[in-house]
Parts: C-alpha cells; sequence; structure tokens
C-alpha cells in the first residue's frame, strides 16, 4: 500500500509534500476491492475510537494524501466520520430560517421537513463537485479545489435572512393574524422563501465574477480588518436566537403572553408545554452543551470531530425520556423524497440584494481562509501557482453551487472548515472518504425519516447546540482579528464598525424610524425599505464601514502599533525615573531644601 511522502517533522509548517498523482477512482477500487489489506490496511483503530483516558500511549497514524489508495473500509469510516461533522452545519442554518417567529419563515411542517432533506442532498451533490474539481474547457480556470473541502448552507444567510424576513412581516409582504389576546401570529410565508432564493441566484454572479480575479487582489481588497470584523459581527447577531431557543423557543412564546397558544412554549398543543425560561428548558440545553464540552476534554479523535452531533443525539435521548419529543414529525414524514418535490415562487426582492452581496462577501472571505486551511493540513501547497489555482477554483465552485443550490431551493452555500478539523486529528486527506461524506449526506437526505428527526428536536436542545456553534463563530472573527497588529488605523476602523454594528444589534429597531414616508410610490418605499433593512442587520452596516474606511484611511495613518506604543512609553517612563535619581544625586542638599513647598 503506498502512503505519501511526509515532510520532515523539522520544517515549516507549511511546507507541502509531493502529492501522487491523481489516480482513476475506478481503477483503484478494482485493486483494492479484492484483498483484506485493500479494505482495512494496517491502523490504529484503538488510537482512533478509544476515549483518550483509556490510551496510555499514543502511536503514529500514518497520513494519507488527497490520492493515496486509502483502504475502502476506512474510507467508509471516515466518510461517515465527516458526514457526523457535517450534518449539524447543514440543517441549522435552514432549521433557523424555516422555524417559528418573527424572523423566521412559519412554515408548514411538511415544508420544513422537505427543505431540511433538500439542504442534505445539495450539500451531498454540491460537494462533489468541490472534491473533484474541474478544468475549464481551454483556459487555466477550474472548478473546485481537488482537496477534502465539503460544503453546506451559509451561517452568513441566518441574520440576512431574518432582516428581510422581519422586514416582510412589518411591510404587509407576509401575512400576520392578531390573535384574541392580542398576540401577533406570523403565518407561513412560502413566497418569502422564493423570494430570498431567487435574490441568492442574483447575487451569485457577484462571487462568480469574484473568483476570477487574483487571489492577492481579494486579499487586499478585504483584508483581515474586514473579515475578522464582519465574521465577529455575524456571530453576535445570531447567538441571541440560539438563547431564545435555549430558553423554550424563539417564537411566539418568547413574548410570554398569559393566555392563549403561546402561553406556554413551544405552544400549548405540545407533548410537553412548559414557560419560556423554565428551568426544565435551560436543563435540557445545559445537557447538550456540557456533553460538548466532556467530549472535548475526555473523548476520543472519532468523538471530538463529531462532538455536536454526539451532543445533539444525548441531548435528544435526555428529552424523549423526559416526554419532548414530539414523534409525530417523523411518522408523518415521507420515507424516501428528493429536490423538486415541493417548489417556491421565484422572484428578487430589491431589499435583500444588499443584504446578500455581503453573505457573498462572507462567502468569499471564508472559503479563502477554510480553503487555505483546507491545503495546509492535507499537505499541499500554501502558496503559488498550484495554491492560488486552489482558491480561484474553490471561490468558482462556491459561486456556481450557490445558484445551483438556490435552484435546488436551498440558501447559499460556502466550504465548511469544520472538516478540517477531522482531517487534522485523523491525518485523512484522501479524496475517497470525501466521496464517501458525500454518499451518506445523499442518504440522510433521501431517507425523510432521517432528515425530520431534526425537526422533533425540542428548541431547547437546538439551543444549547447553537449557543456553541454560534459562539464559534464569533471566535473565529476574534482569531481573525488577533493577527492584526492593531495601529491606530486598525483600532480606529474596528472601533468605528463594531459602534455601529454591534450598537444595532442589540437594538434592532434604532433605525426603524427615520423614514416616514406613506405614499403610493413602491418603488421609493421598496429603496427605503432596503435602506432600513440594511442598517439594521448589524453585521452587513458593520462591514460596510470596514469596507469603506479600510479604502479611504490611508495606512500611513497612526501606522505604530500597540506594542510599539507601549514599548516607547515604557522608555519614556524609565528615562523620566532615571532623570530624576541623576537630578537627585547631583543637586545641593542646600539648595534643595531652599526651594519654595508648593501646597
Amino acid at each position: 500500500m503506498k502512503e505519501e511522502t511526509l515532510p520532515h517533522p523539522s520544517q515549516p509548517q507549511f511546507d507541502a509534500y509531493t502529492p501522487a498523482e491523481t489516480p482513476s477512482i475506478w481503477t483503484t477500487f478494482k485493486s483494492q476491492v479484492g484483498t483484506k489489506e485493500g479494505w482495512w490496511g494496517h491502523y490504529s483503530w484503538a488510537e482512533m475510537c478509544l476515549p483518550s483516558i483509556f490510551l496510555k500511549g499514543k502511536t503514529k497514524t500514518p497520513f494519507w494524501g488527497i490520492n493515496s489508495q486509502l483502504p475502502l473500509g476506512l474510507a467508509i469510516v471516515m466518510g461517515f466520520q465527516h458526514s457526523l461533522a457535517m450534518v449539524s452545519g447543514i440543517v441549522t442554518p435552514v432549521l433557523i430560517m424555516i422555524g417559528s417567529g418573527p424572523s423566521s419563515l412559519n412554515l408548514e411542517r411538511s415544508d420544513q421537513q422537505y427543505l431540511l432533506s433538500a439542504a442534505l442532498i445539495a450539500a451531498a451533490l454540491l460537494s462533489v463537485i468541490q472534491i473533484t474539481r474541474f478544468k475549464i474547457w481551454r483556459t487555466g480556470y477550474y472548478i473546485g479545489t481537488g482537496l477534502l473541502t465539503v460544503v453546506g448552507p451559509n451561517f452568513a444567510s441566518i441574520p440576512a435572512a431574518s432582516a428581510v424576513i422581519r422586514n416582510m412581516y412589518i411591510n404587509g409582504y407576509c401575512p400576520t393574524n392578531i390573535l384574541e389576546d392580542g398576540t401577533t401570529q406570523y403565518l407561513p410565508c412560502r413566497q418569502a422563501w422564493g423570494a430570498i432564493l431567487g435574490t441568492s441566484m442574483v447575487c451569485s454572479l457577484f462571487e462568480i465574477g469574484m473568483s476570477f480575479l487574483p487571489p492577492k487582489t481579494i486579499r487586499r481588497l478585504f483584508p483581515p480588518i474586514v473579515s475578522g470584523t464582519t465574521i465577529f459581527l455575524i456571530g453576535c447577531s445570531v447567538i441571541s436566537t440560539a438563547l431564545k431557543d435555549w430558553a423554550g423557543g424563539a417564537g411566539g412564546c418568547a413574548s410570554m403572553p398569559s393566555t392563549g397558544l403561546y402561553s406556554l412554549c413551544p405552544t400549548t398543543e405540545a407533548p410537553h408545554p412548559l414557560p419560556w425560561g423554565s428551568p426544565e428548558f435551560l436543563g435540557l440545553g445545559f445537557v447538550v452543551f456540557v456533553t460538548i464540552v466532556l467530549i472535548e476534554n475526555l473523548g476520543s479523535a472519532f468523538m471530538k470531530s463529531s462532538q455536536i452531533v454526539i451532543g445533539l443525539i444525548v441531548g435528544l435521548i435526555v428529552a424523549a425520556a423526559c416526554g419532548y419529543v414530539d414523534s409525530s414529525t417523523i411518522d408523518s414524514a415521507p420515507v424516501i423524497t428528493f429536490t423538486w418535490v415541493k417548489t417556491f415562487p421565484i422572484s428578487v426582492y430589491g431589499p435583500a440584494v444588499i443584504p446578500f452581496l455581503i453573505v457573498y462577501l462572507d462567502n468569499i472571505l471564508e472559503s479563502i481562509g477554510d480553503i487555505t486551511a483546507s491545503c495546509d493540513v492535507s499537505g499541499v501547497e500554501v502558496e503559488g501557482e498550484q495554491f492560488e489555482s486552489r482558491l480561484q477554483g474553490g471561490l468558482l465552485a462556491d459561486g456556481i453551487n450557490s445558484f445551483i443550490a438556490a435552484c435546488m431551493t436551498i440558501s447559499p452555500v460556502v466550504t465548511f472548515a469544520q472538516n478540517n478539523g477531522v482531517i487534522a486529528m485523523t491525518r485523512c486527506a484522501n479524496r475517497l472518504a470525501g466521496y464517501c461524506a458525500c454518499a451518506f449526506i445523499l442518504l440522510y437526505g433521501v431517507f425523510g425519516k432521517i432528515s425530520a428527526v431534526f425537526l422533533a428536536i425540542p428548541s431547547s436542545v437546538m439551543g444549547g447546540m447553537n449557543a456553541f456553534l454560534f459562539a464559534s463563530v464569533t471566535v473565529s472573527g476574534i482569531r481573525i482579528l488577533a493577527y492584526l497588529q492593531w495601529t491606530r488605523r486598525d483600532r480606529f476602523i474596528v472601533t468605528c464598525a463594531l459602534a455601529v454594528g454591534l450598537g444595532v444589534t442589540l437594538v434592532p429597531t434604532w433605525f426603524s424610524h427615520v423614514f416616514s414616508y406613506t405614499g403610493n410610490n413602491e418603488s421609493l418605499k421598496g429603496f427605503l425599505n432596503a435602506i432600513e433593512t440594511v442598517v439594521n442587520t448589524g453585521y452587513c452596516i458593520g462591514s460596510l464601514i470596514a469596507i469603506f474606511l479600510n479604502l479611504i484611511v490611508p495606512q500611513e495613518w497612526g501606522p505604530e502599533t500597540i506594542q510599539e506604543i507601549e514599548e516607547r512609553e515604557k522608555e519614556e517612563r524609565e528615562h523620566i525615573r532615571d532623570g530624576f535619581r541623576h537630578n537627585s544625586v547631583d543637586e545641593d542638599p542646600l539648595e534643595v531644601a531652599a526651594l519654595p513647598v508648593r501646597a
């Protein structure tokens, strides 16, 4: 069995090994399927699967490069592991956007079941494009990275869609109903999802066009000070939704009416309804959160890469045992389903264009980082012509995939980062494992009963998981900002962006009463709604401020870093102290005594 040559441990992290030639998948399969070694090879299964507390010493695990001959059984196991790492990231954005509340679509249960299945199917099929990598005929451009990079719905779509949907309910685009107790009931809004899909199709052309620019140009236009601020604000904008779910739900029950359908969470018709914020709900979310923490500290490599899903499963088991799970959701789901079983009226919604352009800007920034990390953990070049070709192919694939995803009734997709952690822990970057992961995700989507399980999970269980996920998005933004030199210029730009971005996130109605136009000009109404949507979306206005200031504030303005300022101030203080000591020694005691005393 041929393994790829690894660099010496003393070499720098980014020194790439020489990858094997791209093999024929069918030829590789035929050569391995008939032998025991071809199926299982020589691998430390104990180190892979047992918790770390049971392992006395660690054995060196072989590294499987992108084109190595990976044993077929191991490819299936690794593919299953990658699918577990993917599944929570795929379903969570869709669950939030189609759920209940003033900023969600409040779709019927059958539509929700379909969209979850469609998201899994789309992620599986579109990931194949990223992994395979196709060359565009008679050009030097590619589609796909040729690495074990998978895709799924982008978390940046959540705040954009939430802001747009909230605006739709306010201006009457989506229907509402006032209940007898005065509570506003937000009715299903299928046309809103169609408008989001149509707008996504149009805005995907932005990422497709940007993919043909040199990566250095993209990085110059959108440096870490912009990407870090944007990602940080995205995480901050969605974590409140997770905490509302953790307490019982982000829908009508979050306002805690004294009577009516939403007086208990999620509704009075649920199997085990309770008031919003009940300790039982908080306890369910806490079970998920603590499980994730314990697995991170005590779990095996296999468990750590799937900690989110394992935490969700543990929370679901506890919730089911306590009577919080409504099994009718699973019972009513179809056994087999596929995309286009249900369709939505496609349109372009003007106020959503700018927010979704920024979603695709986030796609670009996120993909550059994720693809760079994928190259690093996969042992291939992270600089040079080959690396830039992979970046170009990955960005173009994300843009095309997002257009196709909208055609498959799913929100924009982006290259996932969590699978890089699986590669780093398992030392398996092989594309065959990626294809197996796609096969598992496809099965999860095609079999409707599996995807329906996610709809049966109580909101408090999902909230405990999402709090961890969304906080990790925020931390990713902080990590990017930590690489800045923090000159006066950097501090000024980030301060301006966060002042408005964070402020609007905390007070989302800050800009809602600026325009008072009540005329019949629909075009003007749409334009004003677009401005209001952009300004009232924290990450949107914050990223625009960061981009604008980064372009106009000169690099020479305030070039000193915080470290340099601190060192200069330290030297000044030491100089003053030294001068004081020297002057004290040189002065005549009689002259000092004769000096006037200041009151």
